[in-house]
């Protein structure tokens, strides 16, 4: 099967897969200030005569490389930035690097690592004359903040697809078929008026005092939304002493819902909220809409081909000691933590997976029509071209993404779960790029699904990206 020289040539790359992963890990970069890290990937494509157009959607690390052409197109997507507060040493217990600075604990420096693993051994399918297409990989930054691919799409970036793939590393080796929650993420800042709190209070209007009554009326919302959204927030500035009544402070919102219109309906509805506290206080308010994402629609046609790949890959081929590692790092995670992280698993294969330290046998997809709790901006992608992800086992089983037990596996043997998920990405594009057929009917299901509701961006017109909010 030609397919297999795709995952001959990606793993000829190992050594150099693991080797950016490693670096990428070393000098960990929050989101729309990954220079380094988006530079690594770039030189590899260019090096593979990738055509690469930097600097997309008005942020430097944001970047496209394609070769070959004509149709079908089909693009893999990658991600490479790091989380705030999150360093720490290959060790199993909490140890950073650097006391408070970030690190991979969600696995951003083995996701682009793979994409641009299988976009390579895809390039060279075509370089030989194997298939007839052309690949592309999207360098997306600041995925952690929702920003990334949501300023790409605004500007067409992802247009010219006719499907696209990706992963996320994880526990499991699973296809993703359950949907994410689309989100909204939205600053209100209240103007007030200075005094003494305690001489002349008559004299003051409290921008806190804005802030807790828009906190206060949103606690009353809730009633009134569906069970499934979610709807959170952090105050970033509430005033300096008590005696100063604060002339600013500021509040910072996530919305988040099922569908794209709820959470427009939500998120309405809180300005409405926040319009009522500034009143109420004699107050301004200015709402910054920092950015917004759709919710993630699976492809079932990509992602059957992404199973039979999976299946043909096999199992990642951890070593012993990368399991007695996992084991090590599996014992500083709760039995209460673990037993959720299989909750959605099929009965046959839970038992199993609970007494592994790492499990590496591909899942069957499962969880269709389930919808999670977090937001991804694949979700943006998915209602522009049919997409399909999944996921990869590269942490001890039950580790929480955002962790310190993920960072640590992320720099030592997840970087062998990146060069099974480079196989992987790899052998879908090139059985996608392979058969029209099969892509033809991957866009005949995007139309069913889609309907009537074509893609337009949650951004508000003129909306920049946020380079000063690298904090998710």
């Amino acid at each position: 099967m030609a397919r297999a020289t795709v995952y001959e040539d990606v793993e000829s790359e190992r050594e150099r897969l693991t080797s950016m992963a490693q670096r990428i890990w070393e000098t960990p970069e929050l989101g729309l200030q990954e220079e380094e890290s988006a530079q690594v990937l770039i030189d590899r494509l260019m090096e593979e005569e990738f055509d690469v157009e930097v600097g997309l959607g008005g942020m430097p690390t944001a970047f496209k490389a394609s070769y070959g052409s004509g149709d079908p197109t089909v693009g893999i997507l990658g991600e490479y930035d790091a989380l705030p507060d999150l360093s720490q040493k290959v060790t199993a217990e909490h140890d950073p690097v650097e006391q408070g600075g970030p690190g991979h604990g969600c696995g951003h420096n083995l996701f682009g690592v793979a994409g641009v693993g299988g976009a390579i051994g895809v390039k060279r399918a075509i370089e030989r004359g194997d298939i007839d297409g052309t690949i592309e990989f999207y360098g997306c930054p600041a995925e952690e903040t929702l920003v990334g691919k949501v300023f790409m799409a605004r500007d067409g970036v992802f247009d010219g697809l006719d499907a696209a793939i990706t992963w996320h590393p994880s526990t499991l080796s699973t296809p993703t078929l359950d949907r994410s929650l689309a989100l909204d993420s939205i600053q209100f800042t209240f103007d007030g008026v200075s005094a003494h709190a305690a001489a002349a209070p008559e004299s003051g209007r409290s921008a806190l005092d804005a802030v807790e009554l828009l906190n206060t009326g949103v606690e009353y919302m809730r009633e009134h939304i569906s069970e499934k959204a979610r709807v959170h927030y952090v105050i970033t500035d509430g005033g300096d002493a008590p005696n100063v009544v604060p002339a600013k402070a500021t509040v910072w919102y996530y919305v988040r819902a099922p569908t794209r219109s709820e959470v427009e309906q939500i998120s309405d509805w809180l300005t409405d909220i926040a319009d009522g506290a500034a009143t109420m206080t004699q107050t301004d308010v200015n709402r910054r809409f920092i950015t917004g994402c759709w919710d993630f629609l699976p492809n079932r046609t990509v992602t059957d081909v992404i199973w039979e790949t999976m299946q043909e890959v096999g199992e990642v081929g951890y070593s012993d000691d990368d399991r007695t590692f996992a084991g090590k790092l599996k014992e500083t995670v709760s039995d209460e933590r673990i037993e959720a992280s299989l909750e959605d698993v099929p009965e046959e294969y839970a038992a199993e997976i609970r007494d592994a330290n790492l499990y590496d046998v591909p899942v069957p997809p499962h969880a269709e029509g389930d919808v999670g709790g977090g937001s991804t901006d694949v979700g943006d992608v998915s209602w522009i071209t049919p997409t399909g992800q999944f996921r990869a086992a590269t942490w001890a089983v039950g580790t929480p993404g955002h962790t310190w037990q993920a960072t640590a596996a992320n720099g030592d043997f997840g970087k062998q779960g990146a060069v099974y998920a480079a196989k992987v990405l790899g052998g879908t594009a090139y059985t996608l790029i392979e058969n029209p057929s099969i892509v033809a009917e991957a866009n005949e299901e995007f139309d069913a699904e889609t309907g009537e509701q074509s893609y337009e961006t949650p951004l508000p017109p003129e909306t920049e990206p946020p380079f000063d909010n690298t904090a998710p």
